[in-house]
């Protein structure tokens, strides 16, 4: 599974890449965290039943990170 994630983001880096056309990326890093970010919040929620403890544990983060983050992201 990690396999396929990686070769997922890979593919698509890639074609970030070639669409660029010349243009200068920025950002990269922040763009890729944020795209993967919220939606695994998403989903981990949603396995969660939206309980916060159970999910922050199955993230392997505090609840007070995943709390920030579910505002970062307007989940809350």
């Amino acid at each position: 599974m990690t396999t396929e994630i990686a070769d997922c983001v890979r593919r698509n880096l890639n074609r970030y890449f070639r669409d660029l056309d010349g243009e200068t990326p920025h950002a990269i890093y922040d763009m890729v965290i944020a795209s993967v970010e919220k939606p695994m919040i998403e989903i981990v929620m949603k396995q969660a039943a939206g309980n916060q403890t159970i999910a922050a544990e199955m993230l392997g983060i505090s609840r007070s990170t995943l709390r920030r983050k579910l505002t970062e992201h307007n989940l809350s």
